[in-house]
């Protein structure tokens, strides 16, 4: 019988020394759920002088990552150097020596993961990547684990912290978004470029993984339609509040007729609802089941410690499959290889929704019948209207929530409609969740 379990870390930044730490202090407990030691054997980065404020054991450091790859004493290697190039190299060459293979790097999981996926099965090792979706919230092993006696209706999720602290802050401070932006990257909440997040790339990775364990079928990141917060308003946040929604960074997937949607956008929530009470730096993922209901995981999605919980979740797992000889026994993607089934992605044109739109217009009689008529003509019909009394300026905004309406037809009406004289800019789109009444 083994007597310990080695591993081997690559990446010794944020991620890295939070599952260093958890591996370290929490050394006692992991043996007592594993049955024999977790022994951290080597962790590579270029850097290894920096303090960390952790101590271990000389000769643990190098800055050479096949001292990790090539030694015998690892059985597990953690990737969290994050990028694409680099790391898919990496975590392709610790399965092909054997090891078995955990990342928290979403982005490479979206764009590569079949492949990585593939490589595991045919080698016989396990992939784990708890920590690429939600930061210390265990919404991965609940999609591979807890609800596959469920077919998945949809799936709702603020897994975005940066974006979710500057809608947040706009939100209670009425400030822009440029104004938050610049707090939150002197905060340390957002990057310097922090592009990936505000513009929804990030969400879409990690939505990519989530639909792709849930519906059983290889998902094409460039399928997913994203968009970013960058054209919030604090005029639309004010807005929504008078409707009684929330505005979030959703990233939403769902099931229709055997068909997949999956979409990343500025949403409109009600405001009771549990995502829209979501604050700060945190996410929250809503999952519909058609046994389960609805589940939500609510939690820390960034930081050293969180995401360390959830790779240290991924090692004891993988611990546990070595010493019973069980490798393989949850799928990478949670269906059997043999049993995915590509389904068709929805394009966005297709999908249906409620939505909110903000028109600029001068202020003159005839506007109003105008814009109704040009959204009667796209078949779609409105729920709501807000109009602003007379200004002393000369354009006053229309704000319209519409019931239920396609994609398609509603950017025809908006093109035609921003063409009008009297639209003095681009109109405002916002999709809407919740019941059309």
């Amino acid at each position: 019988m083994t007597s310990r379990i080695g591993v081997g870390i690559i990446g010794f930044g944020t991620v890295g020394t939070g599952t260093a730490k958890v591996l370290l202090d929490k050394a006692a407990l992991i043996r007592r759920h594993v049955g024999v030691p977790i022994e951290l054997i080597r962790i590579a980065d270029l850097d290894i002088t920096r303090d960390r404020g952790l101590s271990l054991p000389p000769g643990v450091l190098t800055t050479d990552v096949k001292q990790v790859l090539n030694d015998p004493a690892v059985d597990i290697v953690i990737e969290l150097i994050g990028g694409y190039d680099i790391a898919k190299r990496v975590i392709l060459e610790a399965i092909a020596a054997g090891k078995h293979v955990i990342t928290a790097n979403k982005a490479l999981l979206a764009l590569h993961g079949e492949e990585i996926f593939e490589a595991a099965s045919r080698k016989g090792v396990d992939v784990g990547f708890e920590a690429s979706v939600g930061g210390g919230i265990p919404v991965i092993r609940a999609l591979t684990e807890g609800l596959v006696g469920n077919t998945l209706q949809s799936i709702y999720g603020i897994i975005n912290g940066t974006s979710n602290y500057i809608l947040s802050r706009m939100t209670h401070d009425g400030h822009s978004f440029e104004a938050v932006l610049n707090d939150a990257q002197q905060a340390g909440y957002a990057e310097a470029n922090p592009a990936f997040d505000v513009e929804g790339i990030d969400s879409a990775h990690k939505l990519a993984i989530l639909v792709n364990l849930a519906y059983g079928t290889p998902v094409n990141f460039k399928e997913i339609y994203t968009e970013g917060i960058t054209h919030i308003t604090p005029t639309d946040i004010a807005y929504a509040k008078q409707f009684g929604f929330t505005i979030k960074l959703l990233g939403i997937a769902k099931l229709v007729d055997g068909e997949v949607e999956a979409r990343v956008h500025p949403t409109m929530l009600p405001s009771r609802s549990p995502l829209a009470q979501v604050e700060g730096v945190y996410n929250a993922i809503q999952l519909v089941g058609d046994a389960v209901g609805d589940v939500v995981f609510y939690g820390r999605g960034a930081g050293s410690m969180p995401t360390g919980s959830a790779v240290v979740s991924d090692v004891i797992a993988i611990g546990r499959n070595l010493l019973k000889g069980a490798v393989g026994r949850v799928p990478p993607a949670s269906f059997q290889q043999d049993q995915r089934r590509p389904l068709r992605m929805k394009p966005m044109e297709e999908i249906s929704s409620l939505y909110y739109l903000r028109f600029m217009v001068v202020d003159r009689p005839g506007v109003l019948a105008q814009i109704a008529g040009e959204l009667g003509r796209c078949g779609i019909s409105i729920s709501s209207m807000l109009q602003q009394g007379r200004r002393e300026e000369q354009t006053v905004p229309v704000v319209i929530k519409t019931h239920m309406a396609q994609e398609r037809d509603i950017q025809t009406a908006l093109c035609e409609i921003n063409r009008k004289p009297f639209v003095s800019e681009p109109a405002t789109l916002i999709r809407v969740e919740g019941k059309d009444e």
